[in-house]
């Protein structure tokens, strides 16, 4: 199974992910294996592209997808396929949707010469997908807590307010693949929303 988590940054990806994989490497106890997983740099060298990405200064926007592209195409290979044909569960950081929000709705790339790239590199598709909603105000206030913002969380409260209707966007086409989790309330609160409906899935 191929578990995604989205949102702007500020959300709470990092922490509902990790509440997710421990409940399931639980669960499991070593008889299927659960990998949890990120986007950029999610593979064996890929630190030097994350850093490139998150801090690098692109004078053109596609320059900025093709490195997501690259960066995705070596993970999916390296990483996320081979645990899904070995029946395994991936829980990954941003996926395909984060960079529709970023790079479409937040660059302006068009979203079909976007989605035809995926098309092109053949990545899978996740089962599930967990939209973690937050105000951008709420999202910034988060990231200046914890300091050291990257390049993407310095854009400025316009371009978030885009990326986050991207992601909206998004959730409203494929309602059946992205659930909408409104994340300002606590983190275990909705750690057990999660919890009950990635039961659901995997029942099925």
């Amino acid at each position: 199974m191929f578990i995604t988590f989205e949102g702007i940054d500020g959300c709470g990806k990092t922490t509902q992910a990790a509440l997710l994989a421990n409940f399931l490497e639980e669960k499991y106890r070593g008889n299927r294996r659960v990998v949890w997983t990120r986007e950029p740099g999610g593979w064996d060298g890929g630190s030097w592209i994350r850093e490139h990405i998150l801090e690098g200064d692109f004078s053109h926007p596609m320059s900025e997808l093709f490195l997501f592209l690259v960066d995705r195409c070596e993970h999916v290979r390296k990483e996320i396929l081979p645990v899904l044909e070995g029946g395994g569960v991936v829980i990954c950081e941003r996926y395909t949707d984060s960079t529709l929000a970023y790079q479409s709705w937040g660059r302006g790339i068009p979203s079909e010469k976007v989605e035809t790239l995926f098309e092109w590199c053949s990545f899978p598709r996740p089962h599930k997908t967990f939209w973690l909603d937050v105000p951008v105000k709420t999202a910034m206030e988060r990231v200046c807590l914890r300091g050291g913002r990257d390049r993407f969380e310095a854009e400025g409260y316009s371009f978030l307010e885009r990326v986050r209707e991207g992601f909206s966007s998004l959730a409203k086409r494929e309602s059946q693949r992205i659930c909408t989790v409104e994340a300002s309330s606590e983190p275990q609160a909705l750690a057990s929303r999660i919890l009950s409906l990635v039961e659901v899935s995997l029942s099925r």
